[in-house]
């Protein structure tokens, strides 16, 4: 029953604008400036709220830019950064830099049901092969676009603003969770930082068992289920634990030196990760582990692995991190620089408790987690059901002919074919 039109018969498709970095870093004029990189800024996961760069009316006639209004879709057109399906929403007229698209809600959509339409819209689908991939305008405006009643739209929008809301309290929640083992790592032993507990310092090498080790290569790595789960670092999240997405299997006459054993600690050490950890938990299943990952092995009982793990998670590694990795090409650390991190050596009892402590905070937030990952993939069906008709089905059929009336108008000012009343006589 929907109209289905190109995507410019409902949108502007408007590239953005030069803007040299003389311009950049005034925060107090009237409009800001987006960039693809202040879609990542705390605050901007749906609506761009916080901003680096403004600009004022005079600075836009001189780059020859204009303000887009409240209510424009922006996403990455340019780069790997479409990989990153990020699609977000202007909350005050604003303008973007040449590495970014909007979408500019015409009369006849909701500027949220057509946020919603983006999120489901799979950009890397519509970027040109290449080294370095694009989306052309022309090639997104005449992506087919299912446009509902305006009424219908409404009723659309405010089911997926209530899912989307229990997903953002599950995020702040997930936040939240994510500080409990190093609160409790820090009541328990202090900040390494400053040791005000007075507990003897030693390199992380002198603790474990051998010397640290490099991960299986990816040339490695095939689709066998019945091999071990090879974990890599985009498998580890950013709370240590392993996601659930379909694991990639390693397939190896060797695979068998990779497996992760209980007491196993591993360390990222090449690229944006650099720094991100995961101990091996016997629940994850036959593990082997990456090349660009780093183990060191905790079995022998003189330092508990899970404190190992929840100093990890702390801001003094974190900083050491910062301190050590090297930037040439991409970050990275190798093994004998992560050996020689100082490492606190508390009373092997008072290691032990917080051991406890922190398998049983982690068995709750890995539960957290699945429940989290539910909620995802059904506000997913959500969007696939919305955009099909199924999500306002039963709605529909008592509101047909406020919608049929709203329908004529909408195909008058769409210039198409008139609806007819699904109750007439044939």
């Amino acid at each position: 029953m929907w109209a289905t039109v190109p995507l410019h018969k409902v949108a502007y498709l408007e590239s953005g604008f030069g803007f040299p970095p003389r311009y950049q870093g005034d925060e107090n004029q009237v409009f800001p400036f987006f960039r693809v990189s202040d879609m990542n800024i705390e605050g901007n996961e749906v609506f761009m709220c916080n901003h680096s760069n403004t600009v004022s009316t005079p600075m836009l006639k001189k780059l020859g830019a204009k303000a887009f209004p409240v209510g424009t879709v922006i996403f990455p057109k340019i780069g790997a950064a479409i990989a990153t399906e990020k699609k977000r929403i202007l909350t005050k007229p604003a303008t973007y830099d040449n590495n970014v698209m909007g979408a500019v809600p015409k009369k006849c959509v909701n500027p949220k049901f057509l946020y919603y339409w983006f999120l489901q819209l799979k950009l890397a689908d519509q970027a040109n092969p290449g080294h370095v991939p694009s989306i052309r305008k022309s090639v997104m405006e005449q992506i087919p676009f299912s446009l509902p009643t305006p009424k219908e739209q409404s009723r659309i929008v405010e089911l997926l603003d209530e899912a989307d809301r229990l997903r953002k309290l599950r995020r702040e929640a997930d936040t939240k969770a994510a500080r409990i083992l190093p609160a409790l790592f820090l009541k328990m032993f202090g900040d390494p930082t400053t040791n005000p507990m007075g507990w003897p310092m030693k390199p992380l090498g002198d603790l474990a068992d051998q010397r640290p080790e490099y991960g299986a290569n990816a040339s490695a790595c095939t689709l066998i289920d019945e091999m071990p789960r090879y974990v890599r670092i985009t498998d580890i999240r950013d709370d240590g634990s392993l996601s659930d997405k379909k694991a990639v299997s390693l397939d190896s006459k060797d695979w068998q030196r990779y497996l992760l054993q209980e007491g196993d600690v591993l360390f990222a050490r090449s690229g944006n990760t650099v720094g991100k950890t995961y101990i091996y938990r016997p629940d994850d299943g036959q593990c082997a582990f990456a090349g660009y990952l780093i183990r060191f092995q905790f079995r022998s009982g003189v330092v508990d692995p899970w404190f190992i793990f929840g100093l990890t998670r702390t801001a003094y590694y974190r900083g050491w991190v910062e301190s050590h990795k090297r930037v040439a090409g991409q970050p990275n650390i190798n093994g004998q620089e992560y050996a020689s991190l100082l490492i606190p050596e508390p009373p092997k009892l008072l290691q032990e408790r917080f051991g406890k402590l922190a398998r049983a905070t982690e068995s709750v937030l890995a539960s957290a987690d699945r429940s989290a990952e539910q909620l995802e993939s059904t506000f997913v069906t959500m969007l696939q059901h919305a955009f099909s008709g199924k999500l306002t089905a039963k709605w529909r059929e008592g509101h047909m002919q406020e919608l049929l009336a709203e329908m004529v108008q909408q195909a008058r000012l769409l210039n198409l074919p008139l609806p007819q009343d699904p109750g007439a006589a044939p």
